[in-house]
């Protein structure tokens, strides 16, 4: 597709998009204001930012800042920024090395093989994800509960029963969980969130809402599956997994690496076009929508030399693993600490660790944009 169709048809389910694969085009698509993330927007008619209708009960899920446009997006990222500010973010850091050591001490001793992907690396963010949002100890099985049902519960027949049912439910703990915030704020970032001000403005409740599981999907779904592709990637790369542990230093640019080669995020949410635009002799009609490649991006020789080989310390690494623009994804910085740390832990722990099975019988998850593991069966050693 990029060499012969950079701008090709396709579809998602059975929904028809316009994809475009080429580095340049992806970074383009992304930063020109000549595409929106809001559908009505686009298209001049409707309210709804989703391709979808969705159930009164839990529209307030769909105003999302990853789903709304500037001015509108600009005014809840001046917001959310705060809630990411140094001091909750950098608390986490030790969190999430203590966490990583109690998982591998759980680990001790397993002879047999075990599934990487839920045994250890499923466990770190989303505890950390528990902590951002404040939930308490007696809280945890039903926040379990609920990140299973959004990370597994929105594909296939199983969304009918998401959306009209469990996802009711889950929105009903959420704005419980923020209403005792308000009253009994703590060392958060979602406390962070209900006291950010920009302006003489607030979140409301409906916004903190949809930044609760904004977050609770971000950054759950896309770290545990770097964390779960980071290690194969090293486990076939032995060379550079050597130079890691001859330069820990290395850790930083090793781990921005596997974003660009064996990223977890392949597509990004549909962006539409706001007027008719001519790409490489292709029309995009107004109101189309259009995926930008991630994955193909970033194994654009265009962009990258030698872009399939697997380079820790490549520089610079101008991939687009985050995306690029208005919508820059605001937990890089954490993602890439929850991944270095959990690599370099379970490396240093087990550095015999490799796969209990062939390379080739891995399962990729069957999801549209995604490249995640079913699992990833592994010996310790």
């Amino acid at each position: 597709m990029r060499e012969e169709a950079p701008v090709c048809a396709g579809k998602v389910s059975i929904m028809k998009v316009t994809l475009v694969s080429r580095y340049d085009d992806c970074k383009m698509v992304l930063s020109d204001p000549r595409f929106v993330r809001n559908r009505s927007t686009a298209r001049g008619k409707g309210s709804n930012p989703l391709p979808f209708p969705m159930p009164k009960s839990i529209a307030a899920l769909a105003k999302s800042m990853i789903l709304e446009d500037d001015p509108e997006h600009r005014r809840l990222r001046s917001l959310v920024n705060q809630g990411f500010s140094p001091r909750p973010v950098a608390a986490l850091s030790d969190r999430v090395t203590s966490l990583t050591e109690e998982t591998l001490d759980g680990l001790s001793g397993k002879e047999g093989p075990i599934d990487l992907l839920n045994d250890y690396a499923r466990r770190i963010p989303m505890q950390v994800i528990a902590d951002m949002v404040g939930v308490s100890s007696s809280e945890a099985k039903e926040f379990g509960n609920i990140m299973g049902t959004l990370t597994q519960g929105l594909t296939g027949m199983r969304m009918i029963r998401t959306l009209f049912w469990d996802l009711r439910s889950a929105q009903r703990f959420v704005r419980d969980l923020i209403h005792r915030k308000r009253g009994e704020p703590g060392d958060d970032i979602l406390s962070e969130l209900i006291g950010a001000e920009h302006e003489g403005q607030r979140l409301n409740e409906d916004e903190l809402v949809a930044m609760v599981f904004l977050l609770m999907i971000g950054g759950f779904e896309t770290t545990l599956h770097l964390i779960t592709n980071g290690t194969r990637a090293l486990i076939e790369h032995p060379d550079q997994l050597e130079r890691l542990r001859a330069n820990p230093d290395l850790w930083g640019s090793g781990v921005e690496e596997i974003v660009r080669y064996r990223g977890p995020i392949h597509g990004t949410k549909l962006q539409y076009a706001a007027e008719d635009i001519s790409l490489h002799g292709e029309t995009i009609s107004r109101g189309s929508p259009v995926i930008p490649m991630l994955g193909a991006a970033n194994h654009d020789p265009r962009a990258f030399e030698k872009p399939d080989e697997f380079d820790i310390t490549r520089s610079p690494n101008h991939h687009l693993g985050f995306g690029f623009g208005p919508h820059f994804c605001l937990g890089r910085q954490l993602a890439l600490m929850e991944a270095r740390v959990s690599l370099e832990k379970i490396f240093s722990r087990y550095p015999d660790l490799r796969l209990a099975v062939p390379a080739n019988e891995l399962k990729i998850a069957a999801m549209p944009g995604w490249h995640r593991h079913a699992s990833l069966p592994v010996i310790l050693g």
